[in-house]
């Protein structure tokens, strides 16, 4: 989700919903097949239509998703909701993201109905949020390739 401003003289800010078609694949499994101990084919992975946030820091992934992946969250880390709620969330580890035909590993909370995309996945493929016209796009300073800055 993002905010735009709308309404001319009388400015007012309006909350949009971006969305993205994602990727999930298991890494460990990635890297049996780079190891040659399993085929491409059996890559376990899973496609879903995600909600881009750029007010989260951390992406999350249902745990039924993640059981599709065969990925086991391991141990839990404490997370604080927009409501100044503070709950324990259990981690999952080992998950590649595909989006926009970029990748990268990350964990992911094991948490929600949808799969969420937050801000440290986007640094990491180096994605941004177009919100008026409601999509997710490529830094347009790097349209060809992602650029993490080290600086």
């Amino acid at each position: 989700m993002c905010f735009i401003t709308a309404g001319g003289c009388d400015m007012l800010l309006v909350m949009v919903e971006v969305r993205a078609q994602v990727k999930l694949m298991n890494l460990a499994d990635i890297t049996a097949v780079a190891a040659g101990r399993i085929d491409s084919k059996d890559v376990r992975s899973v496609e879903a239509n995600a909600m881009v946030d750029t007010g989260a820091v951390r992406s999350c992934v249902p745990q039924p998703l993640l059981d599709r992946l065969g990925i086991q969250p391991l141990g839990h880390t404490l997370v604080e909701y927009a409501n100044g709620q503070k709950e324990a969330v259990a981690v999952a580890y080992g998950i590649v993201f595909d989006i926009l035909d970029r990748r990268t590993s990350d964990d992911a909370l094991a948490l929600g109905d949808e799969v969420l995309i937050g801000q440290t996945l986007l640094e990491k493929l180096d994605l941004v949020a177009d919100c008026v016209n409601r999509r997710l796009m490529p830094n347009p300073a790097h349209p060809d390739v992602a650029v993490n800055k080290l600086k």
